[in-house]
C-alpha cells in the first residue's frame, strides 16, 4: 500500500468516526435522557426484624420485580454472567468493538445476524425502553443508549439496573424475584447450576421457562457452564456437578407471612416500598403451623389466633390472625387479632390485681363462695357449685366467678375500664351502656391485641407499654413517645402486678402440656363462643383466640381445652427455655393468712359486716368517668343536659377543676354534674383532702 493510500485510509476513518460522532451525538439529543423511571417500579415488600422477606406484592402492573442490590447475590453469579454475557464489562464504555467486530463478521458470513454484539448496558437500555431491538436500527438505538448510561452511571449502578430489570419468564423480573420463583429461597447462597441458570433465562426467557420447558432451560443452563469452563470461571469438577442438578419444572408460591398484618400495613402507608415489622419470620410461621395444625383438630368453621410480644419493648414477635389466610371455610381472611369479643374470665387478674393494689386483698386472704345476690344480678361458678371459704389464691386459680365478683363491687366497674383505658388498653361497650359487675365475666368486648398488652402490662411489673410491630424509624419515635406517656399511668403498683403473676404461675397446666411453667389465666366467653389463654414468663406474653368467627355457639368450647394447649406449645416455639419472672419487689408481703394484718386475713363484703378500715384503703383520687383521652358527644344532647363526673379513692372533700378552674359543687359528693362549655378539649381535675390529684384530658364534639 503506497503512502497515498495509508493517507486516505486514515483520512476516510477519521471522516467516518466524525460522522458516527456526530450521528450518535445527534441520536442522543433525539432520543432524550435514558427513561431510568421505567426502572423504578418494585414490588412493595414487608420485612422481618432481620430483613428477612415476609411478604411481597406485584407492581400495579402485574409484575414481580423485587428491590436487589448487588451484594445480596451469590458473587459466583456475577462471575458466570460476565463471563457469558459480557467479559469486557468493566472495561468497555457501554459498547465493546470487539464484540461488534465479531457479530459483523458472523453476520457477513452467513448472511444473516448470528450475534448481535450486545453488552450487559446495551441490555439494559432494551430492558427499560422494552424494546427488543433486533434490527439495525434497533441495535443503533441501543449502542446510543449504552452510551448515555455509561456517562450518567456507574458500572454498580448500570449493574443494579440489570439485577432488578432481567426477564426470567412470565411476571417474573429480576434476579431476586426469579431466585423466590424457582428456587424458593434468596439470591444471596445459589450453587454453580443455580447461578447458571439465571444467566442463561434472559437470554430468551419465555422459550426456557423452567415451569413450561424444563429441558429446554436445562439444555441452556449447560451451555452456560460449557462457556465458564471454558474461561477459567469454574473448573471441570465443578462443571460436571453443576450439570446434575435437578432444574426446577414449576415455580414456587412467594413467601406470604403474616399476612393480616402484612396487607393492613401496606393499606395503611402505601406510599412506602419496604415496610420493616417487629416480627421474627421463624417465630411467625412456626406459630402459623401450630395455629393451623391445633385447629384442624378442634373441629371445622373454627379459626384461631395468636399474638406473641416481647415484655421489654411491646414488639410483637408473632402475629396470627387466623388458622389459614386462604382456608374459606375458616374465614381465614378474617383478622380475629382486630375482633372485638367477649373475653371471659381473662379480666379476673386485673380486678385481683386492683383490689391488692387498693388494700382489700391479699392473695392468702378468705373470701366466700356462695350463692350471692347483686341486686338483680346473681353470678354462678362454672362448674354450677360453691366451693365455701377458699383462699383469694384459690378462687383465681379456681376462676370462681362469685368472688371474682364481690371483688369488682368493692373495686367498682368503673374503675376497672377507667385503669384499663388510662394504661392505653381498649375495651367496647354497647352504646349508651356503662360497665357493670358483668365485666367480670366477660360483659364487655376486648380484642386479643387489647388482653395481650394488659398482661405485658402485669409481667412488667404493672407499667404499660404500648404493643408495637413496626421497625420503622418514625414509628419507634411514636412508640418511645407513648411509651413516656404510658410510664405515667400505671396499669398496677409493683406489688399488686408481683401477687397476680406469683398466683397465675401456679394455675395448673393442660394435660401433656410443653413448654415448662407459666403464668397464664384462660377464659370461656358466655355460650361457648370463644376460648381464650393468655399467660407470661419473664421475656415473652402470648396470648391465644379460638372460636369460630361469626360467633357462633361451639358446644364444649372451653379455654382450659382448646386454648391452653395452644399457648403452652406456642411458648415451647418461641424459646424451649423458659424466663424467671420477676423477683418480688418491696413491700410484698410473704405470710400465711393467719399471719397477715387483720383487715387482710378475711375479704368482708356483705353490708353487716365491717369494712376493712386503715392505709390498706388509703387510695388517692381516681376520675371514673370521663376516662383520659376519651371523646364525648355533646352535639345531640340539649343545651343545659349536664355530664356526671365520677370519682373514686380519695379523702373527702374533693375539689373539681375545669381547665384550672374551680367548680361549685358539693365536695362531698363522688359524683357531680357538669355543663361543658362547648366543644374542644378540656382539662379536668380532682383533689381530695390530702391534696392528691387526678387529672384527665377529654375532647368535646
Amino acid at each position: 500500500m503506497t503512502m497515498r493510500a495509508v493517507k486516505r485510509l486514515i483520512v476516510g476513518l477519521v471522516v467516518v468516526s466524525a460522522v458516527a460522532f456526530a450521528a450518535v451525538e445527534a441520536a442522543k439529543v433525539y432520543l432524550g435522557p435514558p427513561p431510568l423511571e421505567n426502572a423504578e417500579g418494585l414490588s412493595t415488600t414487608v420485612i422481618d426484624r432481620d430483613g428477612k422477606l415476609l411478604r411481597a406484592f406485584t407492581t400495579p402492573d402485574g409484575r414481580w420485580r423485587m428491590p436487589v442490590e448487588a451484594e445480596d447475590i451469590d458473587p459466583r453469579y456475577f462471575d458466570i454472567l460476565k463471563a457469558f454475557e459480557d467479559r469486557r464489562f468493566e472495561d468497555h464504555g457501554g459498547v465493546d468493538p470487539v464484540g461488534m467486530m465479531r457479530a459483523a463478521y458472523q453476520a457477513v458470513r452467513h448472511g444473516r445476524l448470528v450475534s448481535g454484539g450486545s453488552t450487559l448496558t446495551m441490555q439494559v437500555a432494551r430492558l427499560l425502553e422494552g424494546r427488543h431491538g433486533k434490527s439495525a436500527k434497533g441495535k443503533f438505538r441501543q449502542m446510543v443508549r449504552a452510551l448515555q448510561l455509561e456517562d450518567d452511571l456507574s458500572k454498580a449502578e448500570i449493574l443494579r439496573l440489570y439485577l432488578r430489570l432481567a426477564p426470567f419468564g412470565g411476571n417474573i423480573e429480576g434476579v431476586r424475584a426469579a431466585t423466590l420463583a424457582y428456587f424458593g429461597k434468596e439470591p444471596k447462597r445459589l450453587s454453580i447450576g443455580e447461578a447458571a441458570l439465571l444467566v442463561a433465562l434472559p437470554q430468551s426467557p419465555e422459550a426456557r421457562r423452567p415451569d413450561r420447558d424444563w429441558q429446554a432451560a436445562q439444555r441452556a443452563r449447560n451451555r452456560v457452564l460449557d462457556r465458564a469452563h471454558e474461561v477459567g470461571v469454574i473448573s471441570a469438577a465443578e462443571r460436571d456437578r453443576a450439570k446434575e442438578e435437578a432444574v426446577p419444572k414449576g415455580r414456587r408460591a412467594f413467601p406470604k407471612f403474616a399476612p393480616h398484618l402484612s396487607e393492613g400495613e401496606v393499606a395503611k402507608q402505601a406510599t412506602l416500598a419496604v415496610h420493616a415489622l417487629t416480627i421474627d419470620r421463624e417465630v411467625q410461621a412456626a406459630l402459623e403451623t401450630l395455629a393451623a395444625e391445633q385447629t384442624k383438630l378442634l373441629g371445622e368453621k373454627l379459626s384461631s389466633a395468636i399474638l406473641a410480644v416481647d415484655n421489654a419493648t411491646g414488639e410483637v414477635l408473632a402475629y396470627v390472625g387466623s388458622a389459614g389466610y386462604l382456608d374459606a371455610n375458616r374465614a381465614g381472611a378474617i383478622d380475629m387479632v382486630q375482633a372485638v369479643r367477649s373475653p371471659g374470665s381473662t379480666l379476673k387478674p386485673l380486678i385481683y390485681g386492683l383490689a391488692f393494689e387498693a388494700g382489700l386483698a391479699h392473695p392468702e386472704t378468705l373470701i366466700e363462695d356462695k350463692p350471692t345476690r347483686f341486686g338483680s344480678y346473681r353470678p354462678e361458678n362454672f362448674d354450677e357449685a360453691f366451693h365455701g371459704t377458699v383462699t383469694v389464691r384459690e378462687a383465681l386459680g379456681l376462676s370462681l366467678n362469685v368472688p371474682a365478683v364481690k371483688m369488682l363491687s368493692a373495686v367498682g366497674p368503673g374503675k376497672l375500664t377507667a385503669r384499663l383505658h388510662r394504661a392505653g388498653v381498649k375495651t367496647e361497650l354497647p352504646p349508651e351502656t356503662v360497665p357493670s359487675l358483668a365485666v367480670a365475666l366477660g360483659g364487655i368486648g376486648m380484642r386479643l391485641k387489647d388482653l395481650t398488652q394488659l398482661y405485658v402490662g402485669i409481667a412488667r411489673g404493672g407499667e404499660p407499654v404500648p404493643l408495637t410491630w413496626r421497625r420503622d424509624g418514625e414509628s419507634f419515635k411514636v412508640r418511645l413517645a407513648a411509651d413516656q406517656e404510658a410510664a405515667k399511668t400505671r396499669l398496677l403498683s409493683p406489688v399488686a402486678a408481683w401477687y397476680v403473676g406469683d398466683v397465675l404461675k401456679d394455675a395448673p397446666a393442660p394435660l401433656n402440656a410443653r413448654g415448662g411453667k407459666l403464668a397464664y389465666k384462660t377464659g370461656t366467653s358466655y355460650g361457648y363462643r370463644d376460648a381464650w389463654a393468655v399467660g407470661f414468663d419473664g421475656r415473652h406474653t402470648i396470648a391465644v383466640w379460638v372460636g369460630r368467627p361469626d360467633g357462633a355457639s361451639v358446644p364444649g368450647l372451653m379455654g382450659r381445652l382448646a386454648a391452653a394447649p395452644i399457648l403452652f406449645d406456642a411458648f415451647q416455639r418461641v424459646s424451649e427455655k423458659r424466663t424467671p419472672l420477676k423477683a418480688p419487689p418491696a413491700g410484698v408481703i410473704k405470710r400465711a393468712g393467719s399471719d397477715l394484718p387483720p383487715p387482710l386475713k378475711r375479704f368482708r363484703d356483705g353490708p353487716d359486716e365491717a369494712a376493712p378500715t386503715g392505709p390498706f384503703l388509703d387510695q388517692p383520687p381516681l376520675i371514673a368517668f370521663p376516662p383520659d383521652r376519651s371523646e364525648l358527644d355533646i352535639a345531640e344532647r340539649e343545651a343545659d343536659e349536664p355530664v356526671v363526673l365520677k370519682a373514686e379513692g380519695g379523702a373527702l372533700p374533693l375539689t373539681w377543676l375545669v381547665d384550672g378552674a374551680p367548680m361549685a359543687v358539693d365536695g362531698n359528693d363522688r359524683e357531680v354534674a357538669w355543663t361543658p362549655p362547648g366543644k374542644g378539649f378540656v382539662k379536668l381535675q380532682v383533689i381530695d383532702a390530702q391534696g392528691r390529684a387526678d387529672r384527665v384530658t377529654v375532647r368535646l364534639r
